[in-house]
């Protein structure tokens, strides 16, 4: 006679915890430590017995891919309660590969000091800051990047400024950015219309974010030709200035010995 002590195991979307753990290749230690740090939802009550579903796997399954991308719990945890699907590959990508800074320093080929002052003026942030805990590719292509511009014969004072220069403005325009899809700038929006539009632009997100950087590609690339060609021609007209000279009372232009 079934007292309710154990889970009906006949049904197939009602396991046990060791059940769980076996579906999902993981410990049940593994599992109960993932429940305490608020990563997987409580199991149903069923009389005394826990009993867990499609949904405790799902969000394992969850829980493994992003740690394979090098998210760190906490980060783990805040996009499993945002709970927007589009939001990870579309903004934040794959992790691929893993550098800790010496190994991306030494892969990238730049001197440590210059890597060193690129991290003080913001531009190789700690991995935390991405809820990661490690340096990726990425991280590892912009060294590389601040590299090829000391081997064009770039000072490094001049590579720390022009790197400080675009961290301090993208920081800000981004923020900006943010507050529009926050509804903290822009139009009015009607009750349900921005949450809407939140849903949609996180679901498409994969699709959006390159189209985005076409338009920012397209208007830094147009206004650096546009500010390059104002100072030229700012210079010229400068240098084709007539220069002013005194004349004597006899209306002779004095000569100036060179």
């Amino acid at each position: 006679m079934d007292d309710g002590s154990r889970p009906d195991v006949t049904h197939p979307d009602r396991w046990r915890i060791d059940d769980l753990a076996q579906r999902a290749a993981l410990t049940v230690d593994t599992i109960r430590f993932y429940q305490r740090e608020g990563l997987l939802p409580p199991a149903e009550r069923v009389g005394r017995a826990k009993v867990y579903g499609n949904t405790h796997l799902e969000r394992l399954e969850r829980i493994r891919e992003l740690q394979e991308r090098r998210f760190s719990l906490a980060a783990i945890r805040a996009l499993l309660e945002a709970d927007r699907p589009g939001m990870i590959d579309g903004i934040f990508g794959s992790g691929g590969a893993a550098y800790d800074l010496e190994a991306l320093v030494e892969r990238s080929e730049i001197e440590a000091d210059l890597a060193e002052r690129l991290r003080k003026v913001g531009l190789l942030r700690d991995p935390s800051d991405f809820g990661r805990d490690a340096y990726d590719a990425a991280d590892l292509d912009v060294l590389r990047a601040a590299a090829e511009l000391r081997a064009e014969g770039m000072p490094a004072d001049i590579v720390v400024e022009l790197v400080s220069i675009y961290v301090v403005g993208v920081e800000r325009m981004q923020t900006e950015v943010l507050e529009l899809f926050r509804g903290q700038r822009g139009p009015t929006w009607k009750p349900g219309e921005l949450q809407a539009f939140q849903e949609r632009t996180t679901a498409s997100a994969a699709n959006l974010l390159p189209v985005v950087s076409r338009i920012v590609e397209y208007v830094h690339e147009r206004t650096l030709q546009r500010l390059t060609l104002a100072a030229v021609e700012a210079d010229t007209s400068k240098a084709a200035r007539p220069i002013d000279v005194d004349v004597d009372e006899s209306g002779e232009v004095p000569v100036v010995e060179p």
